[in-house]
């Protein structure tokens, strides 16, 4: 078997793919950069170049492949990468070019709360790359997890308080939202691509417990021995900014405008991790765990 990774290069894919060589399946690891993905080539993967907003490269890299995981998006992205580009004709041309390949599976990462009415439109963009997929023809699973904890808790909280004694949140911190480890839904995601769960409804993934933004940077300063230190940029400032980023970033803009809405816009919040364990057998990464990890890095002691 092999299996066709797009995205391999970022948090979950290069979760995946040790996880599949494991299981004793061949990879094609496809990504915009094959350069720098010499770093974790490795016997049994196979870099390819491709591109979604590259219609060519996406049938290349199908081409005598048996099953495929899409783990790209553009969220941030802007000009040729924006999230239209993407997550809307790039996902669309991938399912078109996984289907004429023969391709036996489809795994398709989402995300939580993506739906038609959604107010940010990558959500409504990853809700129509699903529908899209159902009405495919090809067998699949859609994966929906919440916010990885390598992003969202750390990248965009802890890191800056880890670094600068500070974390710099945008908005009041106060919305409470969960948060999943990369390697939980890189668990979860090759199940979906060599057994189980089989094709059929839609997986919403998260982990233990909802935390605040305000609350992470809490149980990043406790694990640290840290003071507690947090400064906030106001709603309507990130409004602004969203506005008057769209023309040049639509990225950030996007960001910018998350972070701007209430708390009761739109749920993020996840309640089904028990019965994700129980189900599955899994053992699912606490965010407290995985801040302790992320400060003995910080101090250069490495994962025992």
């Amino acid at each position: 078997m092999k299996v066709l990774v797009v995205g391999a290069s970022g948090v979950l894919g290069q979760q995946v793919i040790p996880r599949l060589l494991a299981h004793g399946v061949a990879v094609r690891a496809m990504t915009r950069r094959p350069a720098a993905a010499e770093a974790w080539a490795r016997p049994g993967v196979e870099v390819v170049a491709g591109d979604l907003v590259d219609t060519l490269s996406l049938q290349r890299a199908c081409t005598g492949v048996d099953r495929v995981l899409a783990a790209a998006h553009g969220m941030l992205g802007r000009g040729r990468y924006r999230s239209e580009s993407v997550d809307g004709t790039g996902q669309r041309a991938l399912i078109d070019a996984a289907r004429a390949a023969g391709v036996q599976r489809f795994v398709q990462l989402s995300a939580m709360g993506a739906s038609a009415e959604h107010p940010i439109d990558f959500f409504r963009s990853k809700y129509a790359a699903e529908q899209y997929l159902q009405q495919s023809g090809l067998p699949n699973v859609v994966l929906r997890p919440s916010a990885f904890m390598e992003w969202h808790a750390h990248e965009f909280n802890g890191k800056g308080l880890l670094a600068k004694g500070k974390a710099q949140l945008l908005g009041p911190g106060t919305k409470r939202r969960n948060f999943v480890a990369a390697g939980d839904v890189a668990e979860l995601a090759v199940r979906a691509l060599l057994g189980e769960p089989s094709p059929g409804p839609v997986m919403a993934i998260g982990g233990p417990g909802n935390y605040s933004n305000n609350e992470v940077a809490a149980i990043y300063a406790q694990a640290a021995g840290l003071p507690l230190r947090i400064s906030h940029l106001p709603a309507p400032l990130l409004g602004l900014i969203a506005r008057l980023a769209k023309p040049l970033h639509p990225g950030i803009a996007r960001i910018m405008q998350m972070s701007s809405l209430p708390d009761d816009a739109f749920d993020e919040s996840f309640d089904g991790s028990a019965a994700l364990e129980q189900k599955y057998g899994l053992a699912l990464t606490t965010l407290e765990s995985f801040v302790q990890q992320q400060v003995g890095l910080a101090k250069g002691i490495k994962p025992g």
